[in-house]
């Protein structure tokens, strides 16, 4: 018996959870993904190029770039309604959801949180128009998962500092304006605002990537970089400065992974729904509505917590712990629904005409990023245990 197919936020109502301006940014995101990214972003990921500058102009016209902080030309919206844009412009491709959090929610906020009143004057404004782009130089070649072990040092010159080091896997980094490095120093880890262009700062894009290929990813250098007291960020005196940063970077993938796999999800409905196989058409077997079913739940369950976890940041009641459980369920679900959808494609699964494997690719990366699985299980781990097992 054929009944109207509603697609999977449908069936729960989840529209019925959002405000009317809720609903406006969504809407008004999901048409600037619709209109200026899905017609080029295969060619983009092949190419293994985005353009960053122009999309960046055009975000920040949106009001989409720190769109969740206040003042200094940024829109102040909602946290969910941030989570929201991050949905929309991830079913776009994770690349465009990294440029807008790293600008927005790394390097902006680093400089919104912990920059004196001259540092977010000089860069807020620009980086919320898009016409400067900044990137976050933490992760280096050694210092991954365990940031507290970073080699990069800052050390006093009189007034100046000097900076050596490297980081690595930073995206935006070959774009970017601005970097805002964090290196250790007799007095704790400080960060610093290094413009391009500044003596013995080099960037290295990393090529030959199989996931993000839309997106810059890049290798900072600083060899005896040299910089003025007033490059420091006053606000930020050790290692919860920048993992403050990623808090909010790794809320925004909780809502963003959604949307990578709400864009899989639709795809392969519709192909479902078309494609014939032995006299009847893929949707109709019960195994098709078996797989769909669990990821319809999945997707569904997902997107009501990040709603949750949304709300708890906009009391001002979200903690660390419940970021990375949303961080953690989101992302493994969203990346098991990829490559779900891929088998419903068959052999179409694999081309650049379909954007499931494209997402699935890209989300192997946003499985590892802002924190890898393993350390928020950790996370997750301690908080209902009471026991830390970072360190043995």
């Amino acid at each position: 018996m054929a009944t109207v197919a509603r697609r999977p936020f449908e069936l729960l109502n989840i529209d019925a959870l959002l405000d009317d301006e809720e609903r406006a940014i969504q809407d008004t995101v999901r048409r600037f993904v619709d209109e200026r990214i899905r017609p080029f972003i295969a060619e983009w990921f092949a190419a293994g190029h985005l353009p960053v500058a122009d999309l960046a102009r055009e975000m920040g016209g949106l009001g989409l770039l720190g769109m969740h902080l206040h003042g200094y030309g940024c829109a102040g919206t909602s946290a969910v309604a941030y989570g929201l844009a991050c949905l929309e412009l991830e079913a776009g491709d994770s690349g465009l959801r990294s440029l807008v959090s790293v600008q927005g929610s790394l390097a902006m906020y680093a400089i919104y949180r912990y920059g004196s009143e001259e540092q977010k004057q000089e860069w807020l404004p620009r980086m919320a128009a898009g016409t400067a782009i900044g990137c976050f130089g933490l992760t280096e070649p050694d210092a991954g998962s365990d940031p507290a072990s970073m080699r990069t040092r800052a050390r006093r010159d009189g007034t100046d500092w000097i900076l050596d080091g490297t980081k690595m896997w930073i995206t935006n980094g070959g774009v970017a304006d601005v970097a805002v490095v964090w290196a250790r120093t007799d007095d704790g880890i400080r960060g610093f605002l290094v413009p391009r262009g500044t003596p013995g700062f080099a960037v290295r894009d990393i090529e030959k990537k199989l996931s993000l290929r839309a997106s810059v990813t890049s290798e900072l250098s600083l060899d005896g970089v040299r910089l003025p007291q007033d490059a420091m960020l006053p606000g930020a005196r050790s290692l919860a400065g920048p993992l403050s940063c990623l808090n909010e970077a790794r809320f925004g993938i909780v809502f963003g992974a959604l949307g990578a796999a709400r864009d899989c999800l639709h795809t392969a409905l519709d192909y479902a729904s078309s494609r014939e196989a032995f006299g009847r058409t893929l949707a109709g077997y019960q195994l098709t509505q078996r797989k769909v079913a669990l990821m319809t739940a999945n997707l569904s369950t997902g997107m009501l917590l990040a709603l949750h976890l949304g709300r708890l940041k906009d009391r001002g009641s979200l903690d660390p712990a419940q970021i990375s459980l949303g961080k953690l369920n989101n992302v493994r679900a969203a990346l098991d629904i990829a490559r779900e959808c891929r088998t419903l494609l068959g052999a179409n699964g694999i081309v650049l005409e379909y954007p499931v494997l494209r997402h699935a690719n890209n989300l192997e990366s946003v499985l590892t990023y802002e924190g890898t699985e393993e350390v928020h299980l950790l996370a997750v781990g301690q908080a209902v245990t009471g026991v830390s097992a970072f360190r043995g």
